[in-house]
């Protein structure tokens, strides 16, 4: 069952929307996934991006702030009964599935807590690939294993680096969700799902593949795809 936002409004329940989609944008303007028509609600005030089972919470430079259980917020992980307000109204994040805080920071995505942060130094460092802490492009973050998401018979794929200190390190794409960029400038995830590899975007400015930006959604990687993040040039790849 995906996970959903409730909306209301003085305790009125104004409508429920499902998190089908990876990321949506909630704002005034009638092309929001939510739509608030409120003039304390920015045209597009926030957005809610969601990875496997768990989403994130950004502000996109509101006017008047996005507020999570009372407290400001520019980036959040959400929990299950959340509550997010947006001038007068309300809306409940409702996910039983979702991670508890702990996974949260351990993948990186938002927030890279201590926990996470040390263990994706030592995955980087594995790979021979430079991790956050020396500014590298790639860090690989805990996550589901294979058998666990039905993409055991996958081809395994892998990213090349093509430029940088690092340039000619691969990194095999052997978890669920693989965290790369670098927090706080520039962020995206590869997902590894049953009908391939997917790359979408988390933070910052938006991935290119091939030259052109990838939009909000998730988008399919291809062999020989050349992906642009954080600086960093990366070429896709699958085994035979």
């Amino acid at each position: 069952m995906p996970a959903k936002l409730i909306l209301s409004l003085n305790a009125s329940v104004l409508g429920e929307y499902s998190l089908e989609k990876e990321r949506m944008t909630i704002g005034r303007r009638p092309d929001n996934d939510v739509q608030i028509d409120n003039l304390a609600v920015s045209g597009q005030h926030s957005a809610i991006i969601t990875i496997l089972n768990d989403s994130f919470l950004e502000d996109l430079d509101s006017t008047n702030g996005t507020y999570v259980n009372g407290k400001l917020i520019k980036k959040h992980a959400l929990k299950n009964s959340d509550v997010i307000s947006i001038g007068k109204h309300e809306l409940k994040y409702v996910n039983e599935e979702a991670s508890s805080e702990d996974d949260f920071e351990k993948t990186m995505i938002i927030r890279p807590g201590m926990v996470g942060h040390a263990a994706a130094a030592e995955k980087a460092a594995e790979a021979n690939v430079p991790g956050p802490t020396t500014g590298g492009a790639a860090a690989e973050a805990p996550a589901p294993t294979a058998a666990q998401t039905g993409t055991a018979d996958l081809p395994l794929g892998k990213i090349r680096v093509l430029n940088g200190p690092a340039t000619g390190k691969e990194l095999e794409l052997k978890k669920a969700l693989i965290t790369l960029g670098r927090p706080g400038i520039q962020v995206a995830v590869i997902t590894r799902r049953p009908q391939g590899y997917f790359i979408t975007h988390v933070e910052g400015a938006h991935p290119i593949v091939n030259g052109d930006a990838i939009g909000g959604q998730a988008h399919p990687l291809q062999a020989r795809d050349v992906v642009e993040l954080a600086g960093i040039k990366m070429e896709f790849s699958v085994s035979a």
